[in-house]
């Protein structure tokens, strides 16, 4: 259906009736929200009924919407899951955002096998295996299977056993006693599966047992003189207990649950998720979600219980959450399904379960304290700094500055840089580089107006054929050029030549190559050298230098830049590169009489002459 056929009012009436999923579009066309609904008809219009409150965010999405899509489902609850799908696959900007995309390691013991393997897995599917996590950290993950190996003699190879005993040699592991060798036949199947049995003993936290018969075989080690294989044992022993202090007891059921907290602040949100299996707490993780100054926290924890679920691959038995939520009975009923079993969804009011509750909510504000001072103090860095350069300039509103810069090496062809900074933070998908073709030699001012030139009639192209914003047609606030007077003159030219009025100031250097202040409406404006401005500016035109630079270096190590030296006669790699160390800058060597070429070692009569000749033609 086309958008410009698309009359809101009429398409209403033909709702139906059925629960299903809907698409909000913009005059883009583009997915800007999606929802799930009961009854697509009453949900649907209830966007578009004026007395109806809707809160800021949405009356904000409703002046956006162009049309409208749905896809009718069968149940509500296929319509959850149809959501979920959609809300990942297109994170339309009115929806509230889960920005984080974590997955969590498990460990996988092979059961199914004659003779098991322990490994760490992404992922929990349906096989004859046996998963323990899943785990927060990967590094905890690996230090567990690094440990059972050494513990049990596990074999970590992927021979085909019992098929493949015999066909080859043992490996390292088995001559450093850290595998029994079942590859070779030299232990049972049945007294490898007894070390099968410990392990998965280990896993699920029973790690008493391991101490207790690490510390005999270190005794009886310490007794016989065998002080290595002591200290082999002592480590074994610090290992197990590393493992067992992070897995501290916090509720006496031995189900697995997450506990899940919300703490919301204007538009910032932090969820605290608790992660408990076997009534252990294995991990904790904290999530940002992206929301709206109105929207309601049961709202939010709602979309990210979505979300999240929607994405990880184990599902616990128990969720314990802060508040009710709306769609208690159907997200239940998902879970479940994607689980395979019973998931129930609670609200604990008293006792131990509220009291880890609130640990989580108390966790999740301190997470979202610490991370308020340093979005404090980056927007110091960044939108701050911007405000300052504003108050210098007289200017407002500046958003996007650009940042231009030239590199040559003496005769080599220059190219340009173009960096973008938004509220003051780089954006380097914009960012573009410029070969230079029109301009012979190093210089820098025709060669910075073949850069703007190229730039803004580029971006006129693009804003008349009405192409997608992202590349050229977005224009700056202000143009930064690298130096003064005489480089924003250059600027101010081309914009004058293409009709357009976009303020233009140059970054002052002094001697000494450092930042000194803005040059602007022909006035040299000082900046205080301890100022947020001040930094931002330097660290602007340091990223438009350092960008021509390398992009300069890279195509000398490609053979794509040409010197002009290249096309004298009898002039090769290794007299050019002389010519070059011997003068400063082309226009020497173009100057030089053949008396002062002759005296480059590397260059004979006919060789001065022909360079002497080639600049006077």
């Amino acid at each position: 259906m086309e958008t410009n056929t698309f009359v809101i009012e009429e398409e209403l009436k033909k709702l139906p009736g059925k629960p299903g999923v809907y698409l909000m579009h913009d005059e883009k066309d583009e997915i800007i929200y999606v929802g799930k609904a009961v009854s697509l008809k009453n949900r649907v219009r209830q966007y578009f009924q004026s007395s109806r409150n809707k809160g800021a965010k949405i009356e904000q999405m409703v002046t956006h919407i162009s049309r409208f899509e749905y896809i009718v489902t069968d149940s509500e609850l296929e319509a959850l899951v149809l959501e979920c799908n959609l809300i990942k696959e297109h994170r339309p900007k009115y929806n509230t955002m889960l920005m984080d995309d974590k997955t969590y390691p498990f460990i996988r013991v092979s059961v199914g096998e004659a003779f098991p393997r322990i490994t760490m897995a992404r992922q929990m599917k349906k096989d004859k295996a046996k998963y323990f996590g899943p785990f927060t950290s990967v590094n905890a993950v690996k230090d567990s299977i690094e440990l059972v190996r050494k513990l049990y003699k596990i074999r970590s190879c992927n021979r085909n056993l019992p098929k493949d005993i015999g066909k080859e040699r043992p490996c390292l592991y088995y001559h450093i006693k850290q595998c029994d060798a079942p590859c070779q036949g030299y232990i049972s199947k049945e007294e490898y599966g007894e070390a099968i049995g410990e392990v998965l003993r280990f896993l699920n936290g029973n790690h008493d047992k391991v101490l207790h018969d690490l510390e005999e075989k270190m005794m009886e080690a310490s007794d016989n003189l065998e002080f290595e294989k002591a200290i082999e044992y002592r480590e074994l022993m610090n290992s197990v207990k590393a493992i067992s202090e992070k897995q501290k007891i916090t509720y006496t059921s031995d189900e697995d649950r997450d506990v899940i907290a919300l703490v919301k602040e204007k538009e910032d949100a932090i969820v605290q998720v608790f992660f408990i299996r076997n009534g252990k707490l294995i991990g904790r993780d904290h999530f940002y979600l992206k929301v709206a100054e109105g929207d309601e926290e049961k709202d939010i924890l709602e979309s990210f219980i979505k979300q999240f679920y929607a994405g990880t691959p184990y599902i616990p038995a128990e969720l314990m959450l802060q508040m009710e939520i709306d769609e208690l009975k159907v997200i239940e009923e998902w879970l479940g399904q994607k689980r395979g079993h019973r998931v129930r969804i609670r609200v604990p009011k008293k006792g131990e379960k509220e009291r880890l509750v609130e640990l989580a909510r108390k966790n999740a504000q301190m997470v979202l304290s610490k991370d308020k001072e340093r979005i404090k103090r980056e927007e110091g860095r960044t939108i701050g700094a911007v405000k300052e350069i504003e108050k210098l300039l007289g200017l407002k509103d500046i958003v996007r500055m650009e940042a231009f810069d030239i590199s040559n090496t003496n005769g080599f062809a220059s190219v340009g840089s173009m960096v973008v900074y938004e509220k003051g933070k780089p954006k380097r998908n914009d960012y573009r580089k410029f070969k230079i073709k029109g301009v012979q030699g190093a210089d820098d001012y025709a060669s910075m107006e073949e850069v703007l030139t190229r730039r803004f009639t580029h971006g006129l192209e693009e804003q008349a054929e009405e192409k997608e914003l992202g590349s050229f047609q977005t224009f700056p606030d202000l143009i930064m050029m690298d130096g003064g007077k005489g480089q924003v003159n250059v600027a101010l030219d081309v914009l004058k030549k293409l009709n357009l009025d976009i303020p233009v100031c140059g970054m002052v250097k002094d001697d000494h190559h450092r930042t000194r202040g803005l040059y602007y409406n022909n006035i040299e404006i000082p900046i205080d050298k301890n100022s947020e401005a001040f930094r931002l500016i330097t660290r602007v035109q340091d990223e438009a230098h350092r960008f021509a630079i390398e992009f300069h270096r890279k195509l000398r190590g490609q053979g794509q830049v040409h010197s002009i030296l290249d096309d004298i006669p009898g002039i090769g790699p290794a007299r050019r590169k002389s010519l070059m160390k011997h003068f400063a800058t082309l226009e020497d060597i173009k100057a030089a009489e053949i008396e002062d070429l002759k005296k480059i070692p590397s260059m004979d009569e006919k060789a001065a002459r022909n360079v002497y000749n080639f600049f006077r033609k």
